[in-house]
């Protein structure tokens, strides 16, 4: 009796060339989801057929492995090139699902906002000038010697040469000083004047919390040492300070701390502008500036 081993199952007729044929149609082994061999070869009957449209694969193209999740209409194999003809990736995006898609990004508008910064380090430099000058005035005044009105007194000037008398008292800062008369004399040798005049630089004022001086005469001193003052007619509630000229001091806090200030004031401005310009520029050139 022969051996049934040999029979396929289901009843059916050997293919010609004597080849098994499997059962109900099923692929051979290797073959996953319906995907057909590469190069060319036919699928086997009633096997999974591609459906209309689907992109097929260039010959020498990745084929996916046995059983994996088979790509939409369209699209690649991880690490696949393109398709020819199919739709090709940004510049510089990698191959494969999952990739980001390319953007260049917004472009980035010049000059930066650390060019405002810079602008605003130069304003606040000129600030800081002005408050650190004003407080060095401030203690240089505080400094000079002085003798109380009406009943004068002895100062002691330390070198030779020119010196600024301030009145400090009522009317010292609207300029409405009451007339009276100074003797300045040498206390002791070597203390020696060379000459005492009404001042004649202009009008020089001060005020500093309370205190309000004006400068009303100009005293020379050919030696330095110990002096008494000795005025005549003068009010009550007042003081004479002795000391130099407070002039080149103004003069050296208030220009360069308004040039600093200044000068930031017009960097942001034309940092403004400039980047206003750029800005419109590319947003008619069809982007979206970003703002750094």
């Amino acid at each position: 009796m022969d051996s049934q081993a040999d029979q396929p199952f289901g009843g059916g007729t050997e293919p010609a060339g004597g080849e098994a044929q499997p059962h109900g149609g099923a692929q051979p082994p290797g073959a996953g989801g319906g995907q057909q061999y590469g190069g060319g070869q036919e699928p086997y009957p009633g096997a999974q057929q591609p459906y209309p449209g689907a992109q097929q694969p260039y010959p020498g193209a990745q084929q996916p492995y046995p059983g994996a999740q088979q790509p939409y209409p369209g699209q690649q194999y991880p690490g696949q090139q393109p398709y020819p003809g199919g739709p090709q990736p940004y510049p510089g995006q990698p191959y494969g699902p999952g990739q980001p898609p390319y953007s260049a990004g917004r472009p980035k508008v010049r000059p930066g906002r650390v060019w405002y910064l810079a602008a605003l380090v130069v304003f606040l430099g000129g600030v800081a000038w002005l408050i650190v000058g004003l407080v060095s005035l401030s203690n240089q005044i505080n400094g000079f010697p002085r003798v109380p009105l009406p009943g004068g007194g002895a100062v002691t000037l330390s070198h030779g040469g020119g010196y600024v008398v301030y009145y400090e008292g009522p009317g010292a800062a609207s300029g409405r000083i009451p007339s009276f008369n100074v003797r300045i004399v040498p206390a002791a040798p070597p203390a020696a004047v060379a000459s005492l005049k009404s001042y004649s630089g202009g009008s020089v004022n001060y005020t500093f919390g309370s205190r309000q001086g004006r400068a009303v005469l100009s005293l020379q001193v050919t030696h330095p040492g110990r002096f008494l003052i000795q005025p005549v007619g003068a009010p009550s509630g007042a003081d004479l300070a002795f000391g130099s000229s407070i002039t080149g001091s103004v003069v050296g806090i208030v220009l360069p701390a308004i040039g600093l200030m200044l000068l930031g004031v017009a960097v942001f401005v034309i940092l403004l502008i400039i980047r206003i310009v750029r800005v419109r520029r590319a947003r008619q050139a069809g982007m979206q500036p970003a703002w750094q």
